[in-house]
């Protein structure tokens, strides 16, 4: 271990590199203003959305990945005709359960299983929109921070799996990404891009701004409309362990990333010196992706 850092502060970091996903996300969510800029994001899709859609028309809303997350409030309120909240961890859904008998929010209802294994394959869209959805299209579904455990190169059978087979005539699709590339090396990109490249010989190919221009060129969404804007988003927290869970979190690590103990305490000393010593946040880099189906608007809105 080097010198010139806090050696109890290092393992506790190191401690806390086993933390589940939801309650890492838990942290970022409380101490970063990431859940506000997607909350403004997502209320312009629904300012969209409501401009089209008669008034009286109760919409409908299908949220992956994200079930226990703070924009659930706007969801909830916005999508009276049915809110299905799917996630692949038992724990984030019974936070919302609880809260779906507390508040008598029946038109919610959670639904657990993988993403990956249900819209990459049509006939497992089918039997999800018949057996889970009742057989009801959505006009929204949102995939806020959720892409990232899809592989790049299965993304546009997902949008397309979802475009044709979820989506109401007149809808919308809002993902939530961080950006792939940056020089800044504040940033969460940087930091994942430098450990993964230096371990594994990886990088970041999970690019939003790439994907949009791809779904540009397939003759599927020919009727859609897309558009994608950057955000930047600040975390800190004064408590070194939250601020280390959060780390692990954008690192992957152990789902998809497995560092050796050597290469944890290099992460957790770069952490140390960069950010926490002085106090500086971490700052991501995010890209929104609206796709409108069916909506006419001709603004910018996302």
């Amino acid at each position: 271990m080097s010198t010139g850092v806090n050696k109890k502060l290092i393992e506790r970091g190191l401690g806390v590199a086993d933390f589940k996903t939801f309650e890492a996300d838990k942290i970022w969510s409380r101490y970063s203003n990431d859940k506000v800029v997607i909350g403004e994001g997502l209320g312009r899709v629904i300012r969209v959305l409501s401009k089209t859609l008669p008034l009286a028309k109760p919409l409908t809303a299908l949220s992956i990945g994200s079930s226990n997350e703070p924009q659930f409030r706007i969801l909830e309120t916005a999508f009276r005709g049915g809110l299905y909240l799917l996630d692949i961890e038992e724990e984030a859904l019974d936070i919302v359960k609880e809260r779906i008998r507390r508040q008598w929010t029946d038109h919610v209802s959670t639904i657990r299983g993988n993403f990956n294994k249900i819209f990459l394959d049509k006939k497992n869209t089918v039997r999800f929109l018949k057996a889970k959805l009742g057989g009801r299209k959505m006009n929204l579904v949102t995939l806020h921070h959720s892409m990232y455990y899809c592989d790049e190169s299965k993304w546009m059978a997902l949008f397309e799996n979802l475009y044709r087979k979820i989506l109401a005539p007149q809808s919308a699709v809002h993902a939530v990404l961080m950006a792939s590339n940056s020089s800044d090396d504040c940033t969460t990109t940087w930091l994942y891009n430098h450990f993964v490249g230096k371990f594994f010989g990886l990088g970041n190919n999970q690019n939003l701004r790439e994907f949009k221009r791809g779904l540009e060129r397939n003759s599927i969404f020919s009727g859609a409309k897309t558009f994608l804007k950057s955000h930047h988003v600040r975390f800190f927290v004064d408590d070194f362990e939250k601020f280390m869970a959060v780390v692990w979190m954008i690192l992957l690590y152990p789902d998809a990333h497995k560092y050796s103990l050597r290469q944890r305490e290099e992460i957790t000393e770069f952490v140390y010196r960069k950010f926490w010593k002085p106090r500086r946040p971490l700052i991501q880099i995010q890209d929104h992706l609206a796709l409108y189906r069916g909506l006419r608007t001709s603004a910018r809105i996302i």
